[in-house]
């Protein structure tokens, strides 16, 4: 089982993507500034800014409803310095599949896989549709389940929606391997007693070979 961003793939920083914005006071956004925003856009877990009552709500459900992610996410840019207009050019690109990049060893770890009979299923925390990123990459082929939080009404680390890919891939929890780059929600497999492997969530040129390497460790290469 896979998780999908910092994962299996991740939103790059695309320098052109923030060349020609500026904060409220019209400063040009440093490589700093444009860094923080990538990792608030991307971050696994925690809470990146704080909220109001209304937007702790819409944070907590954030990936159970795409109007509640795209309301939190444009607030979170918003704090994060952008203009509204800005806010929601960024948040077109990431929740658009065609802008994520898979990592360096995802094709090798999925054909592996499934060269060996291995079922693989991706299991994501997210507010819209990732299937098409696997398919432009030529990975859905390998990949014999998807459970998407937003479509399933439960977020990882509930049990519960672990036990639903489990079920799905008619793997018994004792059988199997979540990797992930977050401790906190990809670890709740653990809860199941599923195996779990931290991956980084690091710059896709920094990461070649962490997920193979992630599933020799566990004896899958």
């Amino acid at each position: 089982m896979f998780d999908f961003s910092g994962t299996v793939f991740r939103l790059e920083q695309d320098a052109s993507w923030l060349a020609e914005f500026t904060d409220e006071d019209g400063a040009t956004l440093d490589i700093e500034a444009q860094a923080e925003i990538m990792r608030r856009m991307t971050a696994p877990s925690g809470q990146v800014v704080q909220l109001s009552q209304e937007y702790q709500h819409a944070w907590e459900h954030r990936d159970l409803d795409p109007v509640l992610h795209e309301k939190i996410y444009l607030e979170v840019l918003r704090k994060s310095g952008l203009r509204p207009e800005q806010a929601a050019a960024l948040y077109t690109r990431l929740i658009d599949p065609a802008e994520w990049t898979p990592y360096p060893d995802a094709e090798a770890a999925f054909k592996g896989l499934a060269g060996k009979g291995i079922k693989i299923g991706v299991l994501s925390n997210i507010a819209f549709d990732i299937r098409p990123a696997f398919t432009g990459h030529g990975l859905d082929e390998h990949v014999d389940e998807f459970v998407l939080s937003f479509e399933e009404g439960a977020v990882k680390p509930d049990p519960a929606i672990f036990q639903v890919l489990l079920d799905r891939l008619g793997v018994p929890a004792e059988n199997a391997l979540m990797v992930g780059d977050s401790a906190e929600a990809d670890g709740g497999a653990t809860a199941l007693g599923c195996r779990f492997a931290l991956v980084e969530p690091l710059p896709t040129v920094e990461r070649p070979d962490g997920l193979v390497t992630a599933l020799r460790e566990h004896g899958l290469r």
